[in-house]
């Protein structure tokens, strides 16, 4: 599949209005983000430290908002209360990690489709999120595989896939991206090559679990900020 490249993408802006010209935030998908609040490798809850002005869990928020007119976040039972702009619930499953919230988020969204990701990926870019929502028609799961791997946090899902992500659940059966290969649902697969042309060098699917990582986001913060400026 040709798709035509996207560029660099835009700094990160937390307007709440959108500037003009920018598309119109997507009513027929609704957007989740998965705030647990674990945080085990980070060794503190992640979801407040900040990167730049503002926390993790608010650069995602904003970027799901810039794109979705409805957004949930989904935060485990045992967490801690989490005060946003939008609606914020509990996993329906308790001590099921990524899959317990996102089937969350998938149950109680009011449409039939959710975007998901987490709330530790700090480099998320709308029009890398509009091109995945576009190909919703496509299948039951649009998601993209990198070099290390499928990448289900950062993926859509349809309402059809509830029953087997029960299944998953019940069979403690985890691993999210292995819900593509069951029979009764379609998945199309963004390929590494089709995702160059979407996410250049692939910074919206960085994600920042340890202490190292979140140097490396740092850094590269950093260096957006350098080029930006000239320096």
């Amino acid at each position: 599949m040709q798709r035509r490249g996207w560029g660099n993408p835009p700094p990160l802006c937390f307007l709440r209005q959108r500037p003009e010209g920018q598309q119109a935030v997507i009513d027929t998908v609704t957007g989740v983000l998965l705030a647990g609040g674990k945080s085990r490798r980070m060794g503190v809850d992640k979801r407040f430290l900040h990167l730049g002005e503002h926390t993790l869990f608010e650069r995602s928020l904003a970027v799901l908002r810039s794109c979705f007119s409805d957004v949930l976040v989904v935060i485990a039972q045992d967490s801690p209360a989490l005060q946003a702009e939008v609606q914020v619930i509990r996993d329906l499953v308790p001590d099921c990690g990524s899959l317990g919230g996102l089937y969350t988020g998938l149950a109680q969204a009011s449409t039939s489709y959710v975007f998901v990701v987490a709330c530790d990926m700090p480099f998320l870019d709308p029009k890398t999120i509009r091109a995945v929502v576009a190909l919703k028609g496509k299948a039951d799961i649009v998601m993209a595989r990198r070099d290390n791997g499928l990448q289900p946090m950062h993926a859509l899902y349809s309402k059809r896939c509830l029953p087997v992500m029960e299944a998953m659940v019940k069979a403690r059966r985890l691993k999210i991206q292995d819900i593509v290969s069951d029979p009764s649902l379609t998945a199309h697969v963004i390929t590494s090559t089709e995702l160059s042309l979407i996410d250049r060098d692939g910074r919206s699917f960085l994600n920042v679990n340890t202490p190292s990582d979140l140097e490396i986001a740092r850094q590269l913060m950093e260096s957006e900020r350098d080029a930006s400026s000239g320096l």
